[in-house]
This record gives C-alpha cells, sequence and structure tokens, in this order.
C-alpha cells in the first residue's frame, strides 16, 4: 500500500439525537456507539449530541432517567438529525413542536434519520409520503395503516433516500448507522469504527431484518468460522462449492444456511466483501485499479469495473476522487 500525506481536518459532522419518553435506550446507544467518541484508535469525525422537546430528566424503558439539556433547537445546527426508536404505546401522537421542529431542520438540509420506531417521527413529518421506509418488522402494520402514503417494507434491514433513511429495530440501527458513515467518511473509516465496536462485516440494507431459523439450530450450523476463512482469502476466486467442502456440507444446504442467517447468497456476500475492500484500497492508495482488482478477488480492471459500477453506480476513478484522503481527517 501507498498511503499519502493526510492534510488538514474539515469541520465534523454535527449529529444530533432527537430523544422522546419513554426513550428506549438500545437505538440510542447504537447511535451513540457509532458517532460518538472512539478515543485515539480512531480519529474524531463526527461530534454527537442529545435534545428534547422538553429539557430536564427524559425517562427510558431501560429503568433510568437521562438528563438533557438542550432543546429543539439543537436541530437547527444539526448535519444528521437521527431519532433513535421511543417505546410510546401504539397510536401516540407526535408532538407538534417535534413535528415542526423536524421538518425546519429538513427544509434547511440536514439529513434525517429515523431508526426502528423513529421512523414514525418522520411519517408525521410527512418525510415519508411516497417513500419506501423500514421499521421494526412488529410495527410495520401499524406504520402502514397510521401513514397509507409511506410505502413500508417490512423486511429490509434499512432503507436510505440521501436525505432520508430509515431502519428496522434493534442491531438494524448499528448496520444502518455504519452504512452513513461509510456514504459521509468512506469505507475504510466506517471499517475502523466497525472493528473498535467488535462488529462483523457490514450488511446491506436489502438483507433480511428476520430469518426463518430452525427451531432448534446447532452450533455446528453457525456460518462465522467459513466467513473469517473467506475474509483471508478475498485475493483469490472461491466458488460455492469451495465454500460448501470447507464447511463440509452440500452446496444446497450452504446457500440454505446463508439464506436462513444472512439474508443472501454465498456468492453476494462474498462479492459484497471484494467490494468493500476495494472501497478500502481506493480511499487509502494510490494503487491502480488492475492491482487492486488482483487483491480482492475480481481478476482484471474490466471486471472491477463492472461490478463496481453495479454495486456503487459510479467508478472507482469518480469513487477515489470523492474520497480522497484530502477531504478527511487523517485516519491515523
Amino acid at each position: 500500500m501507498t498511503p499519502r500525506t493526510p492534510p488538514k481536518s474539515p469541520a465534523p459532522h454535527r449529529v444530533v439525537a432527537l430523544l422522546q419518553p419513554p426513550q428506549s435506550a438500545f437505538p440510542l446507544a447504537c447511535a451513540s456507539e457509532v458517532f460518538g467518541d472512539h478515543g485515539p484508535a480512531v480519529p474524531a469525525r463526527y461530534a454527537f449530541e442529545v435534545c428534547t422537546e422538553h429539557p430536564g430528566p427524559v425517562r427510558t424503558g431501560a429503568g433510568y432517567d437521562l438528563l438533557v439539556t438542550s432543546g429543539l433547537d439543537a436541530l437547527d445546527r444539526a448535519d444528521t438529525v437521527l431519532v433513535p426508536g421511543g417505546q410510546a404505546p401504539a397510536g401516540t401522537e407526535v408532538p407538534s413542536a417535534v413535528v415542526e421542529a423536524v421538518r425546519r431542520a429538513h427544509s434547511r438540509g440536514a439529513r434525517v434519520v429515523g431508526l426502528c420506531s423513529g421512523a414514525f417521527v418522520l411519517a408525521s413529518a410527512g418525510l415519508l409520503d411516497g417513500r419506501r421506509a423500514a421499521t421494526h418488522w412488529a410495527q410495520a402494520a401499524e406504520l402502514s395503516a397510521r401513514f397509507p402514503r409511506v410505502r413500508v417494507d417490512p423486511a429490509v434491514l434499512y432503507v436510505d433516500h440521501g436525505d432520508i433513511a430509515t431502519s428496522a429495530g434493534s442491531a438494524a440501527g448499528v448496520d444502518l448507522c455504519l452504512h452513513l458513515v461509510r456514504v459521509d467518511q468512506g469505507a475504510a473509516y466506517a471499517m475502523r469504527i466497525a472493528r473498535q465496536m467488535v462488529m462483523p462485516p457490514h450488511r446491506e440494507g436489502c438483507q433480511l431484518q428476520y430469518a426463518e431459523l430452525p427451531a432448534s439450530a446447532p452450533v455446528a450450523d453457525s456460518l462465522a468460522p467459513l466467513l473469517e476463512w473467506l475474509d483471508g482469502r478475498l485475493d483469490r476466486p472461491v466458488s460455492v462449492t469451495e465454500m460448501a467442502a470447507r464447511s463440509q456440507v452440500s452446496a444446497r444446504t450452504l446457500n440454505r444456511r446463508f439464506t436462513e442467517q444472512l439474508g443472501i447468497s454465498p456468492g453476494r456476500w462474498l462479492l459484497d466483501r471484494r467490494i468493500a475492500a476495494t472501497r478500502a484500497l481506493l480511499e487509502e492508495t494510490d494503487l491502480p485499479v488492475e492491482t487492486i482488482a488482483r487483491r480482492v478477488g475480481l481478476s482484471s480492471a474490466v471486471n472491477l469495473r463492472r461490478r463496481f459500477n453495479e454495486a456503487l453506480r459510479t467508478t472507482p476513478a469518480a469513487y477515489r476522487r470523492t474520497f480522497r484522503a484530502d477531504r478527511h481527517r487523517p485516519v491515523g
């Protein structure tokens, strides 16, 4: 690898989380873990803060209160407004002041993100009208019924429209937040955060948010050993037959396990990893595309460009220009 000299750092991207009582602790923790301080190992490119309609103690569903000192005016200085899901009863109306503040932030150009039931706030503000959206599968029917103009997709992990993004529940919030980091800062920086969080390789938004697992899946069915083995062999072609032989199962059984546990095929998973490795090399090195293609197992520059364009709708050269190191803080 041929690292470039890192230039002067830009101002951090300000993420403001809008809390609503009773606030669910987990989606808030997901957001703060991704956008918060990671110490010296990962240079800060985000500034994370929280706000609420009525500053003071905010009740959570975890048995404790959060002391929030900023009001809705904090959204006026946010680059990203993030609404982590709450635990309000079904049918609860979003306060008009919150709706107006979210609309105002979006109108001036802030990105607005809803994690889990946070999608109800975005829908109340009219930001999801005519758009596809995700939420926790158990709340998808309610979201559709209350907001018929929203195209609710109950299966996917997350949906990103650029200015608006929504995710399913629980860990899908981490998937969306890391996806947004990749969009903002590039794949290499997002990988550093994921490693710091001890997270597995990222999942694309189109993957299933829930799996039809057997009633009692044995530990031996886990794909983890195979995925680790594949991660170390990205520089060479690996067929589904080879993967199946490595796992000591048939190709049909392997395909079924990938569908059950990851929601995608073995070939799609491996291609996603190759594209992620390509992005990191384009961002952090000046290696020619032909060399990168060999390093990530895509055989040739022609094949890499085709696969890259199919995945990201851009060329490797354009991607490299967008995410050159001089747009970001030093990586380390």
